[in-house]
């Protein structure tokens, strides 16, 4: 998926004019790439947030000024450690005809049969990363738990994906396992021990 975002030129580099973009409502960022020397941008926070909610790996084709529209992908976004705000972020350029390298999402599908019976489904990976033509990354993976019986495991190996994806993933990563369901604690009567049972015969005696 392909999607659109308009770039403005940034001239200010100092923190506090980057922070006077942010009360403005704009995010400064850099592009770069093979065809591009470093550019400071600027992004409409709206538009940045809307697309890292939902498609932060996806190719942007993004409107740069003095360099019309360029194919770019997020490389890196920076957050304030304690508001989690979005400082700033980088975007690379791509080149269409060229593999990148992506993470792309997992999407877990099915009643698990482990579930079903209890178990506790466990994922392990929220997304792995696979490498491919531009035209050819996937916006998720989907991955079928339906199948999936307590105890058990889906590895990354046995994803089934087209020839076109190259997983960049250890193989022997674990996605998802659905756990045994914890056993409660089974209450045990506790065996009179010898003092009280002299103690309870003597009671007896006393009652005759």
């Amino acid at each position: 998926m392909v999607l659109a975002l308009k770039a403005e030129a940034r001239r200010g580099t100092t923190k506090s004019e980057r922070k006077g973009l942010r009360s403005n409502g704009k995010i400064p960022g850099v592009i770069y790439g093979s065809n591009i020397t470093s550019k400071a941008i600027s992004i409409e926070e709206k538009q940045l947030l809307a697309l890292l909610r939902t498609h932060p790996n996806a190719i942007v084709e993004m409107d740069v000024p003095d360099l019309g529209k360029q194919s770019v992908m997020i490389n890196e976004v920076q957050r304030d450690p304690i508001s989690r705000f979005v400082t700033h972020v980088d975007f690379h350029q791509i080149n269409m005809n060229e593999p990148v390298t992506a993470t792309v999402r997992l999407d877990f599908h099915g009643d698990s049969i482990g579930v079903r019976e209890g178990g506790i489904l466990q994922i392990q990976h929220h997304e792995i990363s696979i490498r491919c033509l531009p035209d050819d990354l996937p916006e998720s993976i989907v991955v079928d738990i339906s199948e999936l019986e307590v105890g058990k495991n889906i590895l990354v190996s046995e994803l089934k994906l087209s020839s076109k994806l190259e997983i960049k993933t250890d193989e022997h990563d674990v996605l998802v396992s659905v756990l045994a369901p914890q056993k409660a604690e089974e209450e045990v009567e506790a065996e009179p021990t010898e003092a009280s049972g002299a103690a309870a015969e003597a009671a007896d005696s006393k009652a005759e």
